[in-house]
């Protein structure tokens, strides 16, 4: 028997709003599919909106209104698609190199509806030089140094790379530092997320690029 997500509580209901509908499809696609093409393990199901979908929408109060936004590795849509589908405001590009993962992201745009998604089948690195965005986000990619090369030269001056991180956030700030000046970042920021349902944390890098 297959496991099961966390119940949809009316706390959720409520934090997604006008979101719900999609952000339940989405559910509902990753607990039929998502351990199958080896888009989440098998332990993750049963945490699947607090550790994942409620996660990434922790992102979603850091990107201005209208935003042209790119994801970097995308994956199984976090944070992108959730975005995607809370902020029918911006303009979502997934950037995913793994050809079952851009399948999946094909997917469920064409499933939950999405027009103001984008999917490019590249690598980040891929697009230096050939396009800026005002936001690129990314979870799970890689430590802050490394997600910083590949990503900020993809932000816009002016825009921000927005990265939801875990524990080690400060550290990874301060590990990342030289690389961040070098690669033109004019200020940092870590915030924690609270309030958010089913006791989610959430940790939020902001790093502004210079104009």
């Amino acid at each position: 028997m297959s496991e099961q997500a966390e119940e949809a509580t009316d706390e959720l209901r409520e934090f997604f709003g006008l979101a719900w509908a999609p952000m339940e499809h989405l559910a509902q696609m990753l607990v039929a599919e998502g351990e199958l093409r080896g888009l989440i393990g098998p332990r993750e199901v049963p945490r699947l909106w607090s550790r994942h979908l409620v996660n990434s929408a922790a992102i979603s109060p850091f990107v201005p209104s209208d935003a042209d936004v790119a994801d970097v590795g995308s994956g199984a849509g976090f944070p992108g698609v959730v975005l995607a589908i809370m902020r029918p405001d911006t303009t979502v590009h997934l950037i995913e190199p793994m050809e079952r993962r851009v399948a999946w992201l094909s997917d469920v745009a064409e499933e939950v509806g999405l027009d103001n998604v984008g999917i490019h089948h590249a690598r980040a690195e891929e697009l230096h030089g050939r396009q800026t965005f005002d936001v690129v986000t990314a979870r799970a990619v890689a430590a802050l140094d490394k997600l910083a090369r590949w990503a900020m030269p993809l932000v816009r001056p002016g825009g921000e790379l927005v990265a939801l991180k875990g524990r080690r956030a400060e550290e990874e700030v301060s590990e990342a530092k030289y690389v961040l000046r070098k690669l033109g970042a004019s200020s940092t920021r870590v915030d924690a997320v609270t309030g958010l349902p089913l006791d989610t944390s959430a940790t939020v890098v902001r790093i502004t690029k210079r104009s």
